[in-house]
């Protein structure tokens, strides 16, 4: 079955220290047209992506969003064991010092010395960014498949109203075949009336020339071919929805032959019941056309 260009799709997920939500959308283009923003520090994320993206889209606006957070404070506390050295060692120096000049200094606790620059430390942790990529690229598939769904579910729901406006060309294809037919005998008897009062009322008018001229006439009002190329069109609009793949561009293609066709019954309608009938074709072409513009 057909799909839609229009699709959304979010999720999220979680690996060591990173957080992270995913954003799928897309509206209709008429190619494929990937737009990504991703952390430019993940090498070889962003074309990874395109290259899973490319494989399963073939046209669209597609727009991927991806936002990384990292939990800070994850590192454990360390105590730097040559800063505390040299930390002590002042403390000693100060202590000796200030006996000698006969001051008493009140004992120094731990607490005091853990706050002094460079005792206590936070342990930090290198990230393993080929092992990130490779998590978020295993994972895109998922988000993917979602994304597709709704746009699959969206197509299914655009094939019915297409397949109903179908109908409605079909049904309206067949009024004016039948109309054409009955119109048939009175369009011979105008001709023949016409034929017979021209040449009554001029000399040396060749005969022969004249019925070509006016055979040309009444080849120009029939619209046996149009309603052919009509039922030929909607045949071929089915069988596309009937597809699977991208075949929003063979429909577009289409529609403009449907327009064509409906323009030219319209030309050689000659009757007003006959040209409503091709307005209201053209009508329902026209919604059809509009529908197609978001089928991929």
């Amino acid at each position: 079955m057909i799909r839609s260009m229009t699709g959304f799709a979010s999720a999220s997920g979680a690996s060591g220290p990173h957080s992270w939500g995913w954003e799928l959308r897309s509206v209709n283009g008429k190619g494929l047209d990937l737009r990504l923003r991703v952390p430019d520090w993940i090498d070889g994320l962003e074309a990874g992506l395109r290259k899973t993206l490319g494989a399963a889209i073939t046209r669209g606006n597609v727009a991927c969003n991806l936002r990384i957070t990292r939990e800070d404070g994850s590192g454990a506390l360390t105590v730097n064991a040559d800063q505390l050295e040299v930390v002590l060692d002042a403390l000693h120096q100060i202590e000796a010092r200030a006996m000698d000049a006969g001051i008493s200094l009140a004992p120094s606790k731990a607490t005091d010395i853990v706050t002094m620059r460079g005792v206590l430390e936070q342990a930090t942790t290198v990230d393993d960014v080929a092992a990130l990529c490779a998590t978020l690229l295993a994972e895109f598939p998922t988000v993917l498949a979602d994304f597709n769904d709704m746009r699959a579910r969206e197509g299914a729901a655009l094939a019915q109203v297409l397949e109903a406006q179908l109908t409605q060309v079909a049904e309206l294809t067949t009024q004016a075949a039948a109309l054409a037919e009955t119109r048939k005998d009175e369009m011979a008897q105008t001709l023949q009336r016409n034929l017979s009062r021209v040449l009554d009322n001029a000399e040396g008018v060749d005969a022969d020339r004249l019925a070509q001229e006016l055979a040309l006439i009444a080849a120009k009002s029939d619209i046996t071919e149009e309603i052919d190329r009509l039922r030929a069109h909607v045949d071929a609009a089915r069988a596309l929805l009937a597809q699977d793949g991208a075949v929003g561009r063979k429909l577009d293609f289409l529609m403009q032959e449907f327009n064509r066709e409906a323009n030219t019954l319209c030309a050689k309608a000659q009757s007003t019941a006959l040209t409503q009938i091709g307005l209201a074709l053209k009508a329902v072409i026209d919604q059809m056309r509009e529908q197609v513009q978001n089928v991929e």
